[in-house]
């Protein structure tokens, strides 16, 4: 699973940023960006680095850039004991996590159904994530992303990336206009985007069957949730 953040439960809690289960080719500061999305909230964040070996220079960059988009690395918590030394090093209050599932976040009751809608196409290099649902008004563009806690409409062409139930929402469903993306996510189930040409004046839904995601015609209600 790809790292994801994943709002705060109340006032006094901090975001938690999870990153994903092994380490990637990508790097920490890859996971980072692509867990912040365009539009992060603000305020302390959680650092779950679960296995991840991060150095001194990792957190510290990690640190930098959650700084620039507003937000502030409160804490560490993690498998790896080397990862937790760095951040203490950097005065960093840190938890050592036995190895088993991954940790659930501070008081956070299930994905949430909250809608946010956005306006505007997004072109390549570009990621829009949110914590609920989020409603697309234009397209996803070859090389653009677009991920929610809940379901993912688009209101348009879909031709990037789309993950929808980014924190685990297996029911969650992915809708377009035109769904053609270069790869399809639910919670933890990827595929890639089929070849054919689109069926005329349908609109079509992924969603998981069986643990694989299946793609039909549209509900023309376009439900976010049950």
């Amino acid at each position: 699973m790809a790292a994801v953040l994943i709002a705060s439960g109340g006032p006094e809690l901090p975001h938690v940023l999870r990153l994903s289960a092994s380490e990637d080719a990508g790097g920490v500061l890859e996971q980072v960006r692509y867990a912040l999305g365009l539009t992060p909230p603000v305020g302390p964040v959680l650092l779950q680095a679960g296995e991840w070996l991060l150095n001194t220079a990792s957190v510290r960059n990690v640190a930098q850039h959650l700084a620039e988009r507003g937000l502030e690395l409160s804490a560490v918590q993690g498998y790896n004991g080397a990862t937790l030394v760095a951040a203490a090093a950097l005065g960093l209050p840190t938890e050592r996590l036995l190895p088993g599932p991954s940790p659930e976040p501070p008081a956070h009751s299930g994905p949430s159904t909250a809608l946010t809608v956005h306006r505007g196409t997004l072109r390549s290099g570009d990621h829009l994530q949110v914590a609920g649902a989020v409603l697309l008004l234009g397209d996803v563009n070859p090389g653009a992303r677009i991920s929610a806690g809940g379901s993912v409409l688009v209101w348009g062409r879909l031709r990037g990336v789309a993950h929808a139930g980014a924190a685990g929402d297996t029911g969650a469903t992915i809708t377009a206009l035109q769904l053609r993306p270069l790869q399809l996510r639910i919670a933890d189930a990827v595929a890639r985007g089929p070849q054919d040409d689109p069926p005329a004046g349908f609109t079509e839904t992924a969603r998981l069957m069986d643990a694989a995601i299946e793609i039909e015609a549209a509900d023309p209600l376009w439900p976010i949730s049950d």
